[in-house]
C-alpha cells in the first residue's frame, strides 16, 4: 500500500543517480534503506517510487517519493528519516492513496545555473525561444523509445549575481534533454556558434552541441494539481539550512578575497 508522498532534496554529487543500481550509492537505495530502518517494514512492502529520475551529479530540492509509512505519524517519520540523514532530506509530505503514481505529475521545474561571465543574456533568451513550445526534441535527448514530442511551456533566463539561471517547465522531460539544450544555449550565449545553428539543429532533428555538466542542474519542483504538501516542522531542517548558508557565506568571502 501507498499512503504518503514526500518531497525530498539531495546534492547529486554524492550519488550515482537516483535509481537503484546494484553496488552503487543512489538516492532511491539510500532512502529505501532509511525507510526500512525507521518503519521496520520489508523493502517490498514499502513500495518506494520516485517522481523523477535524476542522473549522477544532478541535484534536487523538489523531487517526490511515495511509499507505505507503516502507520507512523508523518511528522515523526520525517523527523526520524532526517535524523538518520545520509544525503537525502525529507522536507514536506502529503497523504495519498494507492492510486497515486508520483511519475504522473502535472508539471516539473528544473533550473540550470552557470557562470554569467562571457554570457550574453539576450542571446541566451533568443536561443531558449527556439526550444520553447511544443516540438519534437528527438535531436536533443536520448529517447529510449519514448515519444519525443514535448510541450516546453517555460524556458527562460535571468542573471543573479555572478550566475546565469535557466528555468525549464514541462509535464515531463526526456533523458539528457535539458543538458543538451543548455549546452546549446551556452554556445550561443558565449558567441561560439550563431543562433542559426541552434535553429537549424532544432528544425533538422539533430544536435552536436554537447552535454552541459550535470552539477549545474537542479530539479526544483514536481507539481500535482489538487495536492498540497505540508512542510515538515522538524527544527533540524532549519538548523541544517542555516548551517549550509553559513558555510556558503564563508566560502564566498574566502573566494572573493583572492
Amino acid at each position: 500500500m501507498t499512503d504518503l508522498a514526500v518531497r525530498i532534496a539531495y546534492r547529486g554529487d554524492g550519488f550515482s543517480g537516483s535509481q537503484i543500481q546494484p553496488g552503487l550509492r543512489t538516492v532511491e537505495g539510500t532512502l529505501l534503506s532509511s525507510l526500512v530502518r525507521v518503519t521496520e517494514l520489508d523493502p517490498e512492502d514499502i513500495g518506494l517510487r520516485l517522481a523523477s529520475r535524476t542522473d549522477k551529479g544532478v541535484n534536487a530540492t523538489g523531487n517526490v517519493a511515495s511509499f507505505e509509512s507503516g502507520g507512523m505519524e508523518p511528522d515523526q517519520l520525517l523527523k526520524a528519516l532526517n535524523s538518520i540523514y545520509d544525503g537525502v532530506l525529507c522536507t514536506a509530505y502529503t497523504h495519498v492513496d494507492d492510486s497515486f503514481l508520483p511519475r504522473h505529475a502535472d508539471m516539473r521545474t528544473y533550473e540550470y545555473v552557470m557562470k554569467s561571465a562571457g554570457m550574453d543574456l539576450g542571446l541566451a533568451e533568443d536561443c531558449l525561444a527556439v526550444f520553447r513550445g511544443k516540438h519534437d526534441f528527438s535531436g536533443f535527448c536520448k529517447s529510449e523509445g519514448k515519444d519525443t514530442v514535448i510541450d516546453l511551456v517555460r524556458a527562460d533566463a535571468r542573471v543573479e549575481d555572478d550566475v546565469l539561471v535557466l528555468t525549464f517547465e514541462a509535464d515531463h522531460f526526456l533523458w539528457n534533454m535539458i543538458r543538451r539544450i543548455t549546452s546549446t544555449v551556452m554556445r550561443v550565449a558565449s558567441g561560439r556558434i550563431p543562433l542559426s545553428r541552434a535553429e537549424e539543429g532544432m528544425a533538422g532533428g539533430w544536435s552536436n552541441f554537447g552535454l552541459a555538466p550535470a552539477e549545474g542542474l537542479t530539479l526544483t519542483d514536481v507539481f500535482y494539481e489538487g495536492l498540497e504538501f505540508i512542510p515538515s516542522p522538524d527544527p533540524a531542517l532549519r538548523v541544517r539550512r542555516a548551517d549550509g548558508l553559513y558555510r556558503a557565506h564563508l566560502d564566498g568571502r574566502f573566494y572573493k578575497s583572492l
